[in-house]
């Protein structure tokens, strides 16, 4: 017979798989506080226990000597060996369908799930993964899952475009994570979710200490994190107008990080640095079209719909600001008619876009309604940054369909 707590996982096992509640397992020969403290592995079987169990379930006692490797063990080891959409989503069935697991085999599966979720753009289920992991982390009480389940959630809340819980749940990251002494690269972490929702809520000096303080914790680095970081840093300029700082930042990831590195991450950092040149006034056209031309080289090597359609739409916005209007909407309708699968943020420059289109072509109620709708639905879910340049986007476009000088 298995030791605790192995009989206990094996005992709940056979009971989930069999549909079974506690008390009807229990049933008249066993108290269900009995039968809950066998399988959390607090009391060590009898042999009459085991006796009473074997008949309720209708095996034999030698069933609670066998370690069985169950569905979500097996699935996880082969998407381990081999990270492929298939094996993913056949861990995700698997903890879907199974019960009684190991809850850090269990959390190790969701986070691969989610990590899968997030690189297809999925955000939504990627959320429902996460929100999991955070009450799996917390059921746990082990700091570095509970920090890094966190800081996850803060991400995919912000792509999602829910700010304020983004803010908060990242704020909660970074104080577990500095309260309980945790590694660098795990400070850091939270910081990039901080620092991101704390830009998109508008609170620039406080995203401003918050990306410093980043860049000088990846210091010395040429990773993941410490491009990352510089991106960071770059955004946060830009919000606060600062071009000159923000491509200080950007070059320096440019130049030392390697695509062999991180294929995706070295693509958007060319998308950034391009939209970092549409952004300048007066814009930089030719530098522009160059970080994009290098992005598309590595968009069938990424394999990521969200990230070809967030270069597609800056095409479009590329011909937009150079007054080709005819390929700006050509552009954009190839985006929008393959339903966008893209963040928060993405999926409003695509909007309003679309509605600057209609105001130069003529339709200028439309588009005017449309503009409005987009920057109001910003303040309300107090991403106030992005709701000011809609407001000015507004205003330019209406100045250059009038032919105006002014707003």
């Amino acid at each position: 017979m298995l030791e605790q707590p192995l009989f206990g996982r094996r005992l709940k096992q056979l009971r989930t798989e069999r549909g079974l509640s506690q008390a009807a397992l229990a049933g008249e020969g066993m108290s269900t506080g009995y039968l809950s403290r066998l399988e959390s592995g607090a009391r060590q079987p009898t042999a009459r226990a085991v006796e009473h169990l074997s008949a309720q379930l209708g095996v034999d006692a030698s069933a609670f000597a066998e370690v069985v490797t169950d569905s979500l063990t097996r699935s996880l080891a082969i998407a381990a060996s081999a990270d492929s959409d298939e094996n993913v989503a056949q861990v995700e069935r698997a903890l879907a369908g199974s019960g009684g697991q190991d809850p850090l085999l269990r959390w190790q599966a969701l986070w691969m799930v989610a990590q899968w979720r997030r690189r297809r753009g999925e955000h939504e289920e990627e959320s429902r993964s996460l929100e999991e992991l955070v009450r799996l982390g917390d059921e746990l009480g082990l700091p570095e899952l509970r920090s890094r389940s966190l800081t996850q959630l803060a991400r995919c809340l912000r792509a999602r475009g829910e700010i304020p819980r983004a803010t908060e749940v990242a704020s909660e990251a970074h104080r577990l994570a500095c309260e309980h002494g945790l590694p660098a690269a795990d400070v850091a972490a939270t910081l990039l979710a901080l620092v991101a929702a704390e830009a998109e809520a508008g609170r620039l000096s406080e995203a401003r200490a918050h990306a410093d303080e980043l860049t000088v914790l990846t210091e010395g680095r040429t990773d993941t994190l410490w491009a990352e970081a510089l991106w960071t840093a770059a955004a946060v300029r830009v919000r606060q107008g600062d071009f000159t700082a923000a491509q200080g930042f950007l070059d320096r990831a440019l130049a030392g990080f390697a695509s062999a590195e991180n294929l995706t991450l070295w693509t958007r950092l060319r998308v950034a640095a391009a939209r970092l040149h549409l952004q300048k006034v007066p814009p930089e056209f030719e530098l522009a079209e160059h970080y994009v031309e290098q992005a598309e080289t590595s968009l069938a090597f990424v394999g990521i719909p969200a990230l070809g359609q967030e270069v597609n739409v800056l095409k479009a916005e590329i011909a937009f600001e150079g007054k080709r209007f005819a390929d700006a909407r050509t552009l954009l309708d190839r985006v929008r008619g393959t339903d966008p699968n893209m963040t928060y943020r993405d999926r409003v420059r695509l909007d309003i876009l679309h509605s600057r289109l209609l105001i130069v072509e003529g339709a200028e109620a439309e588009g005017l309604a449309g503009m409005r709708h987009l920057a109001e639905q910003a303040q309300g879910a107090s991403n106030i940054d992005l709701a000011a340049e809609i407001w000015r986007l507004l205003a330019e476009t209406l100045a250059q369909a009038r032919g105006t000088s002014g707003s």
